[in-house]
């Protein structure tokens, strides 16, 4: 199983922006074995009350999305597909509370691809969403495999056959690694393949258990074994009862031991677990001081937001989720939990210091009704701290270049040393700011944030990093500049951003 919650915060961040559709990508791998072929599904989840229901005939409504799936190795073109998603009908007063699923099943042989995907709501007008998802599928004939261990929300004996319906049940997959408290129990699906290859017509055992991500360590309580006879394709549907589960981050692991008791497969799923009936302390131990003084639902709903920047991808989903429905004693028990897992030992300490960041990035960085804590600046600011350096300019201009401030071009440039010295070219930067880190954890020393302020208003936005995973932006120097920087120019900014200051 593979899930991309980078890609629903994405989404996510679209519907912040612009009201546009709350959706959830996830994909399986899968090979049959008969043909040695190889195949994926595809999963979107899309939330009801995200999409725009039209009227129709007889005083119902429906929401329709057109889908587009395209698999590509480069310029090549390996799957393509374009339909339309239509929704149940609804009465006016339905609820919208539900979701959408989409599940897509199609042939692709081993490598490496890119499927990009695209989301158009149909009865609303702007811009779709798109969003490139990396597909790596490795299969081989003659060597035992285990397929995508996806979650699955219920699984029921099939009645009539569907897409959902696999070896005698109708499973529905659950698209998404925050498992919430009302799942009591965790459901997965997988397949081994040829391990007859590697045994024979022995029987191998087929384990399932639930280990902490940060410590490897084994929850107990919660593994299982299942004995299986070794064939060309072994479809394997197990279940863990995760009810007393706390709060935290996890992996489900399924392994396979020949009779021996060798592993010979193994596979993880990370998972993040919301539990907060469920205390890993009893309550006459817990240290709840910190987060029992702050009782006001709507600085709790901050906090909470104010975690995405240094929080997992799973304790982001949570932490959503708990802020839209979450009672103010739920929140208090995240947040507490949260700090917990970071600082066992000094949680409040550490809760203090990144308080620190999210006061400060609400006093200096909130713009009209936008919160601080949800600007370029504020997310850069409490996932790394303060700057070490700041350059704060409004109105910075300059007249002329010298041969040092321009690149080559090559053989197909325009400009020239000569001519760009010569032409003594004024350009007018928009608002900017630089900051620069002497050192960033897991990265190289010195790097650089340029923000802007595009419509001169006083809302910056990231333009440019050179540190890992941020935003890189081809002819920022010349969108700052208002396109009055040539082509092929390092202009004196980009002087400033290559020293840092």
């Amino acid at each position: 199983m593979k899930r991309s919650v980078l890609i629903m915060a994405m989404l996510m961040s679209c519907v912040a922006a612009s009201a546009q559709i709350q959706a959830l990508f996830g994909y399986s791998t899968y090979y049959q074995a008969t043909a040695s072929q190889p195949y994926i599904e595809t999963y979107l989840l899309f939330d009801a009350w995200t999409l725009h229901f039209e009227p129709q005939a007889g005083g119902r409504r429906q929401a329709t999305v057109a889908i587009s799936l395209v698999a590509r190795q480069g310029d090549s073109i390996c799957f393509a597909k374009k339909y339309d998603l239509n929704s149940p009908m609804l009465g006016t007063d339905d609820s919208l509370n539900f979701n959408l699923l989409d599940m897509q099943r199609f042939a692709l042989n081993n490598g490496i691809y890119d499927l990009d995907v695209t989301l158009q709501d149909k009865n609303k007008e702007g811009q779709p969403v798109a969003f490139t998802e990396k597909l790596v599928i490795n299969y081989d004939s003659k060597r035992p495999a285990l397929s995508s261990v996806q979650l699955m929300s219920s699984v029921k004996p099939t009645t009539t056959q569907t897409i959902l319906s696999r070896g005698g049940y109708d499973m529905e997959p659950y698209v998404d690694d925050f498992v919430p408290e009302k799942m009591s129990d965790l459901t997965f699906y997988y397949e081994v393949y040829n391990i007859d290859k590697e045994i024979g017509k022995e029987a191998f055992l087929a384990k399932s258990y639930i280990e902490v991500q940060e410590t490897g360590t084994r929850v107990e309580t919660l593994q299982h074994a299942v004995r299986k006879n070794a064939s060309e394709v072994v479809p394997v549907l197990g279940r863990l009862d995760i009810h007393n589960l706390p709060s935290g981050n996890y992996n489900l692991v399924v392994e396979l031991q020949n009779r021996d008791g060798n592993s010979m497969l193994i596979k993880r799923v990370p998972f993040f677990r919301s539990n907060p009936g469920v205390k890993t302390i009893q309550p006459s131990e817990m240290t709840l001081t910190f987060v029992g003084k702050y009782t006001d639902e709507e600085d709790l709903n901050l906090y909470l937001d104010a975690l995405y920047p240094i929080a997992s991808e799973q304790e982001k989903v949570a932490a959503r989720q708990i802020v839209r429905s979450g009672t103010v004693e739920q929140k208090q028990a995240f947040l507490y939990e949260f700090w917990t897992r970071r600082d066992p030992i000094s949680p409040e300490a550490a809760w203090l210091k990144y308080k620190e960041r999210i006061d400060y990035v609400q006093e200096h960085f909130t713009y009209s009704i936008t919160r601080g804590i949800m600007t370029d600046r504020g997310r850069v600011y409490l996932q790394y701290g303060p700057p070490d350096f700041v350059r704060d300019e409004k109105n910075f201009a300059v007249i002329g270049y010298s041969k040092s401030d321009v690149v080559s071009t090559g053989n197909h440039g325009i400009y020239n040393t000569e001519s760009i010295e010569n032409a003594n070219v004024h350009a007018h930067y928009l608002p900017y700011q630089l900051w620069r880190y002497n050192r960033l954890e897991a990265d190289d020393p010195n790097r650089v944030f340029l923000f802007w302020d595009e419509g001169s208003i006083g809302y910056y936005t990231l333009l440019q990093s050179n540190a890992k995973g941020e935003v890189q932006t081809f002819g920022w120097e010349r969108m700052l500049s208002r396109q009055q920087l040539p082509e092929g120019v390092v202009g004196a900014v980009g002087q400033q951003y290559k020293r840092g200051y």
